[in-house]
């Protein structure tokens, strides 16, 4: 299953189907039909430019962004001990330190968790993600980070048996029961995170990191100027709204 939601994701990114659209523009021009393979392209072109843009990549975003607002010490936390840090990528080396081994959006969300345990009394931070054969866990990169950055380690328990958000969701349930927990993630995946920790019966409190929308301003043409960080907000978000519509309907 694992494999299947890496597959589906790969095949609908936006620079997948741009090149599908070449593709079969090239098809069609093959066959002599030029007027369609024209269209194709130009539909290729267009979506391959826009995809690169903050503006797209914004108005895609900043709708799962706005549905949680950022979580400052709050009644709701008085009887909460534990702060559970959703996994990202960790590529490990002997010549760097772990906190330099996070990709950004663990870092970011690692920063926000040490954050959420700093106003929190006696709380233990919980660290997820797991990692597929000849890998290292993001958990254990994770933990490594959060000692770095003065976290005690008895203060600090590992969950890396889960690849995806879906069975992360069910290890946290399984392991913290019927206790609330301020969870972190990325402010995009925050939605969809959190119906899956409420189908596995948690109870989570919100807590969203790294918010991307925005972060031009008003900048009208650094909104239109193609950039990776423009084509990763779009990557991001159809990502999450895949994966909601998967939960619409029943799958995971």
């Amino acid at each position: 299953m694992f494999l299947f939601k890496q597959t589906v994701g790969v095949l609908s990114s936006p620079m997948m189907i741009c090149l599908t659209l070449a593709a079969t523009g090239l098809g069609f021009r093959m066959r002599g039909a030029c007027r369609a393979a024209g269209v194709l392209w130009i539909c290729a072109a267009a979506l391959t430019y826009l995809s690169c843009t903050r503006l797209l990549g914004d108005a895609l975003i900043a709708p799962l962004e706005r549905r949680y607002p950022p979580l400052y010490a709050a009644a709701s936390q008085s009887t909460t001990r534990y702060v559970v840090v959703l996994g990202s990528d960790y590529f490990p080396r002997d010549s760097i330190p772990a906190v330099s081994a996070l990709d950004v959006e663990g870092l970011t969300r690692l920063a926000e968790g040490i954050r959420q345990l700093k106003q929190l009394t006696a709380a233990q931070l919980v660290v997820s993600g797991g990692a597929r054969v000849g890998h290292r866990a993001p958990a254990r990169g994770y933990a490594a980070a959060a000692v770095e950055l003065g976290v005690p380690a008895a203060s600090i328990t590992e969950l890396s048996g889960s690849l995806d958000t879906a069975s992360e969701a069910r290890a946290v349930a399984q392991r913290l029961g019927s206790a609330p927990f301020v969870l972190v993630t990325s402010a995009w995946h925050m939605p969809r995170a959190l119906r899956l920790m409420w189908r596995a019966h948690a109870h989570p409190i919100a807590a969203p990191a790294g918010e991307q929308a925005g972060q031009e301003g008003s900048d009208i043409l650094a909104l239109l100027i193609p950039s990776s960080a423009g084509l990763r907000e779009t990557e991001e978000a159809l990502h999450e709204y895949l994966g909601l519509a998967a939960l619409a309907v029943g799958a995971d």
